[in-house]
């Protein structure tokens, strides 16, 4: 495995737990490192592992898959022939990789968990994709997990330091400040992470020239691939999903945030370019933030699907974007953004990862927004509403200095027996003040 990743722990339990009983779906968008990390775990956990990619099968493999799905037998002879593997009972793991391009096999599933003798796991993008999902049952024995680009800590790992973020959580479940020299070094390297992303092709780029132009190039080739992905898989819908896609950057850097329809053209609706949003998250390419309207621990019941931002799944490539077509011969412009000299809206770049951050947790987005003519108390924007227990936690991101917080105290005043703890992520130091918990913006994953 060429980095550490959290996922393989999960892969560990979901082992240890289901005993061949259920079979696992990893879904990621693409280049998050789930063949990586799926093989490694077939390495070092199983007598033997065999790994069948869709995205180039073997024939004989796929015609026993397709031809003789009721014989697992032929199946089991054709995969230990054409990967030249010796196959174990209740020891060797099989890999659908990419098994969206496939089907079939995902059908199959059932009955090869049924059969017991050997253990699966399933990779894949644009897993729901209706396409995809066409002519098929999905079987109940697969269990699903999310896997996401790397995250602060991750990053870390793979620039060899283990020893940051177990004391930023440290920091954080005892509410003290990091101080003044450690809080500096965890926003260098934080801003690090920010600036080169958490896609692993990236990330080793990075790890290995400590450029962030060279690392620029391998993003921008990742770009390139889904950009594709578009046009090969969203078919007649293909057009508005790239304008969603491609109109990201510019609409995370308005003030308010929110996905205006009206920047894809003066006739854009709702109702047409609804299944370009639904096609972006489905992908794992963005994630979705809805307007709760009535805020409560509920946020689904009072969800408007009308209002929505969208976001990045990955930081790093949403930077990549919003630079254009800038050159890195020398990585110059990363170089300022990094120092701090942005030639971009840092308020987006901060709140694009919070929202990274939140959606690798398993968490669905939800914002407050109000806009009210006749009130000026009911005008407000909540950036983030997270569930804590049985009550509401309001977050607001900060990117740089701040003098007020109105809109927070607003929904203060409004939904004040809701709330369990404000909090304002921004770019300093540990601090409760006023009622409100500052944190450091790295602690996001945390919350």
């Amino acid at each position: 495995m060429l980095f550490r990743r959290k996922i393989y722990d999960k892969l560990l339990e979901w082992k240890r737990r289901s005993h061949g009983e259920t079979a696992l779906l990893i879904e990621g968008a693409r280049r998050v490192g789930k063949s990586t990390v799926v093989e490694e775990f077939g390495r070092r956990e199983y007598k033997s592992v065999v790994v069948i990619d869709f995205m180039k099968p073997n024939r004989k493999v796929v015609s026993a898959i397709l031809e003789h799905p009721d014989d697992l037998n032929i199946l089991f002879t054709e995969i230990s022939l054409a990967y030249n593997v010796e196959l174990h009972e209740r020891n060797t793991l099989i890999v659908f990789d990419e098994v969206q391009r496939c089907p079939q096999a995902r059908e199959l599933i059932k009955a090869l968990v049924a059969d017991r003798r050997y253990d699966y796991i399933e990779t894949g993008s644009l897993i729901s994709i209706k396409m995809n999902v066409k002519g098929i049952t999905i079987p109940s024995e697969e269990e699903a997990v999310g896997m996401y680009p790397m995250d602060f800590e991750e990053f870390l790992w793979a620039m060899g330091d283990k020893v940051t973020f177990p004391l930023v959580r440290r920091m954080y479940d005892e509410r003290r400040p990091m101080g003044c020299s450690f809080h500096d070094t965890v926003m260098h390297r934080f801003r690090e992470y920010l600036m080169v992303g958490g896609m692993p092709g990236v990330v080793k780029k990075y790890r290995e020239t400590r450029n962030f132009g060279e690392a620029d190039i391998v993003k921008r080739s990742i770009l390139k691939l889904y950009r594709d992905d578009i046009a090969k898989f969203a078919k007649t819908g293909a057009a508005k999903v790239r304008r969603v896609f491609d109109g990201i950057p510019g609409q995370l850097a308005k003030k308010e945030k929110k996905f205006s329809l009206a920047s894809l053209g003066r006739n854009a609706r709702r109702r047409t370019y609804e299944d370009a949003f639904l096609w972006l998250a489905d992908a794992k390419v963005a994630n979705i933030a809805y307007n709760a309207t009535d805020p409560s621990v509920a946020f689904a019941l009072s969800e408007d699907d009308s209002t929505c931002k969208v976001y990045s799944a990955d930081t790093g490539l949403m930077i990549a974007q919003s630079l254009g077509d800038s050159t890195f011969t020398e990585g110059k412009l990363y170089g300022e953004v990094y120092s701090g000299d942005l030639g971009i809206n840092e308020g987006m770049v901060m709140e694009n990862y919070v929202a990274q951050a939140f959606s690798a947790k398993g968490r669905r987005l939800f914002f407050y927004s109000r806009y009210d003519l006749d009130n000026a108390e009911n005008r407000m924007e909540i950036d983030f509403l997270v569930r804590h227990g049985d009550k509401i936690c309001p977050v607001e991101v900060k990117s740089g200095k701040y003098r007020f917080h109105s809109s927070l105290d607003k929904f203060r005043r409004k939904f004040g027996s809701r709330i369990d703890e404000p909090i304002i992520l921004y770019t300093k130091d540990v601090m409760e003040k006023d009622g409100i918990l500052h944190l450091p913006l790295y602690m996001a994953p945390l919350l």
